[in-house]
């Protein structure tokens, strides 16, 4: 391998952690926000009101990006395990 595989695999790496966390972490996101929305409207500032629905929203991601991000994952790591005979120095 030369210096062209090696910042495609690094690449490749970067591309499935972003994939495989932005649903968990965009349906945090528009949980947090709408809880803050909701505090700042009725001035209630309960800490658990702001982590329960996050939660809620990382289990409801999981739910329904979990496929696409097993797939995602499955993927690279099939791409990563093939790669492994070029490694090896010849």
């Amino acid at each position: 391998m030369n210096v062209d595989d090696y910042l495609r695999l690094g690449q490749i790496a970067i591309e499935t952690a972003l994939y495989t966390s932005a649903p968990i972490l965009v349906f945090g996101l528009i949980a947090g926000f709408l809880v803050s929305v909701f505090q700042a409207a009725t001035q209630i500032n309960d800490p658990a009101l702001a982590f329960i629905p996050k939660i809620g929203a990382a289990i409801a991601g999981m739910l329904l990006f979990g496929h696409f991000m097993i797939n995602r994952i499955a993927g690279f790591t099939i791409y990563v395990i093939s790669q492994i005979g070029n490694i090896a120095p010849q």
